[in-house]
Order: C-alpha cells, then structure tokens, then sequence
C-alpha cells in the first residue's frame, strides 16, 4: 500500500523528468531561456484552468463546459472592446461577471435539480461554443496593443524587470512555506529549501530572455489563492468532506449545495481569466479559442493526483500535472508534429491518467 501511494505521489515528477528529457535530446531549442519562457506562458492558461477544474472536481464533480466557456467570454470582451469601443477595463469587468453568473447559475441546477454534472456541463460545451460563434460571428476579433486593447495584451506580453522577478520568486517561497504542512522538521527544511531554490532558478532562467512573464504572476497567485482555499479555509475542508463521502458531509452538518454552487461561481472567474489569457495570447478572438482546453484541465489534475472520484488531490500536484501537459504540447510544436498526432498524444495521455487514478485509487 505505501509503495502504492508512494507511486502515485512521485508518478508526476518522474513523468516530468521523462519528458524533458526525451525532448531535450530530440531538440536542443526545447531548454533554451526563450521557449522555456514561451512555455511557460502556455502553461499559464492551461494551469490556471486546471485550478478552477480541481475545485469542481474535488467534491466529485466536473465541467465540460470550460473550453467552450474560455472562448465564449474572452471573444464577449474583445467584441465588446473592439465593435462597442468599451473602455478594456469595463469590458474584462463586464466578461467576468457574466461568467461568475453564469456558472453560478450551472452549479444551482445541478445541485437543486439534483442533475449530473456530466450532462448539465455537456449541455453548457454545446451552447457556450454556440453563443461564441454568434458573438464573434464566426469572424477573427483581433487584440491589437494599444489603445483600449493595451490592458488585454498587456496579459500576455509584459514581462517583470529582473529585480522584480525574483523579489516574486522569494514571495512564492514565502506562500509555499506558509501553506505547505509537514511535521518532520527536517523534512519540512529540506521541502522548503528545495522549493525556493527552484523558484530563484525559475527566475534566474526567465530573466536570461526578456523576464518573469505576467501570466506566470497570474497563475501563481492564483495557485496560491487555491492552495490556502483548499489547506486553510472551512470552505476547502468542506470540499475535501463532500468528495470523500458527501452523505457522511451531509449529516455531518455541511452546507453542501451551498459548498458546490460556490466551487462553480469560482470556476466561472477562473474561466473567465482563462479566457482573456487565451484570447490575447492567441492575438485574437476566433472560433478554435478554447477548444480542447477542458480535457487538458481535467487531464492536469488527474496526472497530479486528484481523484475524479473526489476527495483528494493539492493545488501543488495540479501545478506538476498541467506542466507535464504544456510540455507536451510545446516538445511536439517544436519537433513539428502533425497536429493529428498531437490529438492522438493528449488523448493516450488523458486515458493513461484516468487508468493510472483508477489503479493507485486502491492504494
């Protein structure tokens, strides 16, 4: 049992390790500082994401929905700011909230109708990537810098001066020491000198190209935002309960309808901070925006060891599953890759994940 759980903990990392090797020595501009940097400007969509998705899945729920979501708020903001010269900050403001509404709304009819997740999120996929085509009018929305459109661009092409960027890597040292428990004081020295280490290095590399990009500022705070949600808060113990046994979390006096309605309000800002992400890492809003993002979600956080099932899994594992993701992604985009076998890559990936949670679960 404990070689079981010791697997399951360490599966992530030696995965990670697999890849950037075997692309490392197929190509030699995959550890370079500028496609490092470029990944990890990927990576920050992806993970943050699988941030939101980990919250829905933790109470042993899902949302298919977020793919098509991403695109559908982020092409609501572009045409807002673009075709009805919105102010950006008015109309990010107006996007955000409409997706906090509206996967508020999702999580009280699966909650209070007592639907399936699978089939209300499945519904939600279809009209979401329908009301994004209307929305855009299956034309390209551009997200040029300047004017209005600078604060959107801005997302994912600014980067931190040098000084900043490890003043951020000693901040996040910080959070990781403050939230992460480990009795073993030892154990708990060496986690946390590890831990900082990487991040200055993290730094270090970053500034070797233009600097520590603001997406990666974006997703870390967020990570951090969810590591103590879920660590340190009644809310996160209360997901943790429902997705272990929610008749036991019921009887036990836990909120639980709503618990889950808030887990999808904050889905809904986290799709909606995907969204701009994308859209201006994509440079424009177009009818591909989004697509396939909710299966890498889910597919970060399964590889990082949460559960499907509920009940387990950490802010942290989510962070090592959606890197081994974009990692993927970005070793087969520089080895030029078919995009037909990019599909067939994610898909076996995905299935070996859920095969892997299914085995280990029985630890």
């Amino acid at each position: 049992m404990e070689n079981k759980k010791l697997l399951r903990d360490l599966s992530p990392v030696i995965a990670l390790a697999l890849i950037w090797g075997v692309f490392a020595t197929l190509t030699p501009h995959f550890l370079t500082p500028r496609n490092l940097s470029m990944l990890m400007i990927e990576l920050s969509t992806t993970a943050l994401l699988a941030l939101g998705m980990f919250l829905i899945i933790l109470p042993g729920h899902i949302d298919l929905s977020a793919g098509s979501g991403v695109g559908l708020i982020g092409g609501i903001a572009s045409v807002l700011i673009i075709q009805h010269a919105w102010p950006a900050p008015a109309a990010l403001l107006i996007a955000f909230l409409i997706a906090m509404a509206v996967w508020m709304g999702m999580g009280s009819v699966i909650v209070k109708q007592k639907m399936p997740a699978f089939i209300i999120t499945l519904g939600g996929l279809l009209v979401f990537k329908g009301l994004f085509w209307l929305v855009i009018r299956n034309s390209t929305v551009p997200v040029a810098p300047g004017g209005s459109w600078n604060l959107y661009s801005l997302l994912t092409t600014y980067y931190l001066p040098h000084a900043a960027g490890y003043a951020l890597a000693a901040a996040c040292a910080a959070g990781f020491a403050w939230t992460r428990e480990q009795p073993d004081r030892e154990r708990r020295f060496l986690e946390r000198f590890t831990v900082a280490q990487a991040l200055f290095l993290f730094a270090f590399l970053m500034n070797q190209f233009r600097g520590v990009p603001l997406p990666v500022v974006i997703l870390g705070a967020a990570a951090v935002a969810v590591s103590v949600l879920t660590r340190l808060t009644r809310f996160g113990r209360y997901l943790y309960a429902i997705g272990g046994n929610e008749e036991a979390a019921v009887m036990s006096g836990v909120p639980v309808d709503r618990v889950v309605i808030g887990a999808y309000a904050i889905m809904g800002g986290v799709v909606a901070l995907t969204g701009f992400m994308q859209t201006a890492y994509s440079g424009a809003s177009t009818t591909t925006v989004g697509e396939l993002m909710e299966l890498d979600a889910v597919a970060a956080c399964v590889i990082g060891g949460t559960s499907l099932k509920g009940g387990r899994g950490t802010a942290l594992g989510v962070l090592f599953g959606a890197l081994i993701m974009a990692s993927l992604l970005n070793g087969m985009t520089l080895l030029a890759v078919a995009p037909e076998f990019k599909f067939i890559a994610r898909g076996l990936v995905l299935s070996l994940a859920v095969w892997l949670d299914t085995r280990l679960s029985r630890a």
